[in-house]
């Protein structure tokens, strides 16, 4: 069965905008044709539907590698129920796959959270295709809103067990590099697992040294770090000049700047960029009292905190990260769209089926107007209730 997306500007893989058709098959793209006088996708006799989008654009569905829960569940939850509210409200909201992460938990409880995960059936909306370990190999002087209790040494069996009850989802592994074994842990999980620097207190040559061991990722870009500064670089100094590590950046608008957003993606480029939210269980939900990780969590409006006032995650989703991106922080559609898409699903290898529109990928896809709002959102080829 063939679907027809015609008259889109679609994204394309190459960065950039391109007036076309765009067909669909047994939910996957088919073919991305560019629309000219000599070429007419809907002329195929084949085609069941066809989708007018003129006046409309056409992006891969969105990719979030770092967030917490929504709509009132939690990723460390540990359920089932948890995981479907999950999938269901960021697909209703353009994010078609999903990694999302724990938190600083005990270790028994953090071991459920893995398997309930690993052994997790999909359910219909977002796909649900890693898990972003942060923590507990993190530093207790920089552990943000994690539980101090819980905070522990790298421990490669332990991560060996946790991965293990995942069925290998675990994409990513947060540390901080100047802890107690930490460079010994990058040397024996790197090639199987992302490493990424992490609610840290590192200096600069001890960062330098985890991205010459093998880490490859920034968590929360200036977040639960040393500020970046002129005597003193630390690991944003160190990410920066690797030339290859990739960095998390939360713009919702509390996390960080404007002005550090654009010049974040001056320093790094926009190829080094990738878009999170860090969304935890009040998004999508009214102003209240929640929880994040077991210790109490205050949202108000966009703001989350601990009642300490620690900053404590995100109430925003990554569509919206992405709006702000580009509305309020200046940088062009085209360089916000790929990070939120194709730099995430590269970062976790799964771009061979997700991160943009092209033959033989998932077609997962959002179609948004000119405003930036969403009109209408697919997942394997079939239209979903937003």
């Amino acid at each position: 069965m063939y679907m027809i997306i015609k008259n889109a500007r679609v994204f394309t893989e190459d960065g950039s905008f391109m007036q076309g058709d765009v067909v669909v098959k047994d939910g996957r793209f088919d073919s991305v044709l560019e629309r000219t006088a000599d070429t007419d996708a809907a002329n195929d006799s084949e085609s069941q539907e066809i989708i007018d989008a003129s006046g409309l654009i056409m992006i891969p569905g969105l990719v979030d590698i770092h967030f917490h829960g929504c709509k009132g569940a939690d990723m460390c939850d540990g359920t089932t129920e948890a995981l479907d509210v999950i999938t269901a409200y960021e697909a209703s909201v353009g994010v078609t796959s999903v990694c999302p992460a724990t938190m600083t938990i005990q270790r028994d409880e953090l071991l459920s959270v893995m398997k309930n995960a690993g052994d997790y059936n999909y359910h219909g909306g977002a796909h649900l295709v890693g898990i972003n370990m942060e923590g507990p190999f993190i530093s207790p002087s920089k552990k943000g809103a994690q539980a101090a209790e819980n905070i522990m040494r790298c421990d490669y069996d332990y991560f060996c067990e946790l991965q293990d009850a995942a069925h290998g989802l675990i994409k990513l592994v947060d540390i901080a590099p100047e802890e107690p074994g930490a460079i010994d842990f990058i040397d024996r999980v790197r090639g199987s697992v992302v490493v990424s620097i992490a609610h840290t207190a590192a200096d600069y040559d001890t960062a330098v040294e985890a991205i010459e061991h093998g880490a490859s990722h920034a968590t929360h870009l200036y977040n639960a770090m040393p500020p970046l500064h002129h005597r003193n670089p630390g690991v944003i100094g160190a990410v920066r000049d690797s030339k290859k590590c990739h960095a998390e950046l939360i713009c919702d608008g509390v996390h960080i700047h404007p002005s550090v957003i654009r010049a974040t993606f001056a320093m790094f480029g926009a190829e080094r960029m990738i878009l999170i939210s860090d969304s935890m269980r009040a998004t999508g939900l009214e102003d209240g009292e929640y929880t994040l990780g077991g210790q109490a969590v205050t949202v108000r409006g966009p703001l989350a905190t601990l009642h300490d006032g620690t900053i404590a995650g995100s109430a925003t989703n990554l569509m919206d990260c992405m709006r702000f991106t580009v509305r309020q922080a200046g940088i062009p559609l085209e360089e916000a769209i790929m990070c939120a898409t194709a730099n995430p699903a590269k970062e976790i290898g799964i771009y061979d089926e997700a991160g943009s529109i092209s033959a033989g990928k998932r077609a997962d896809f959002v179609l948004l107007n000119d405003d930036l709002d969403i009109v209408s959102v697919y997942i394997d080829g079939k239209e979903i209730s937003c």
